[in-house]
């Protein structure tokens, strides 16, 4: 299921999730070595920048070694690939990474759909930091199921996953019109989430997909949810309204 748009309408323009797009976007375009192809710079980068679990375990890059067991006896293997990299700012940076246009493309997606309401229900500066320390918690729930990993992880999916958690207490009977296969149909906003939140652990083990990091923020974001309903219930009216009022997803 691919949601499409909502038809649950914000207050006001929502900069943060606009600019949180943008940044995905200008980082995957401009900054990342290729973006339309996969080639061994971009592998490069990826460990340069995204987070590495077995870097955060350890506190130090990750080795020639620790990347390739079979280079483990030779000269230099134990070497940081990376030597002056900060393993911790990875946690930040691999937000703003992806693998593929496809990757990009679902990522903003689900953001631009979710991430308009959450921000209009918090404020910006509320959302902005909830965004970040969902992809935090994401990323380090992903860390302490794979200690030893030394493959990069890299995406937005772990911080807009904290967005759909928290869009789905929020918001359980706005309607999100959804690609059903090829049929576009309204379904409650409930079903969608939970059918998604449900679907992660069915994720292929060779697919490369962290659903971990999918869960863990999902989690996240439905946690600060309930937290925060009582506080900002003085706007869950909005989530009722018909489809036809207004379209902003």
């Amino acid at each position: 299921m691919i949601p499409l748009y909502d038809g649950n309408p914000t207050r006001r323009t929502p900069v943060i999730t606009l600019l949180l797009v943008a940044a995905c976007a200008a980082v995957y375009f401009f900054v990342q070595p290729s973006p339309f192809s996969t080639t061994v710079a971009d592998a490069s980068f990826d460990y340069a920048h995204a987070v590495v679990p077995v870097e955060i375990r350890t506190g130090d890059p990750v080795t020639v070694c620790q990347i390739s067991a079979r280079q483990c006896a030779g000269l230099g293997s134990n070497l940081p690939v990376f030597p002056r990299k900060h393993v911790y700012l990875g946690l930040l940076e691999s937000m703003f990474l992806h693998g593929s246009i496809v990757h990009l493309a679902g990522n903003v997606l689900f953001l631009w759909v979710f991430g308009n309401n959450v921000e209009d229900r918090l404020g910006r500066a509320r959302y902005l930091i909830f965004y970040l320390v969902g992809g935090f918690v994401s990323a380090v729930g992903y860390v302490l199921v794979h200690l030893s990993s030394a493959t990069p992880l890299l995406g937005a999916s772990g911080a807009i996953a904290a967005t759909m958690g928290a869009y789905l207490v929020w918001f359980p009977r706005a309607r999100v019109v959804t690609l059903v296969g090829v049929i576009p149909l309204p379904l409650p906003a409930w079903l969608v989430l939970a059918g998604w939140f449900v679907l992660q652990f069915f994720t292929g083990p060779n697919s490369q997909v962290a659903w971990i990091a999918h869960v863990a923020g999902f989690a996240f974001g439905a946690i600060v949810g309930l937290a925060l309903r009582g506080e900002t219930a003085g706007s869950s009216a909005r989530s009722l309204t018909p489809p036809g009022r207004g379209v902003d997803g």
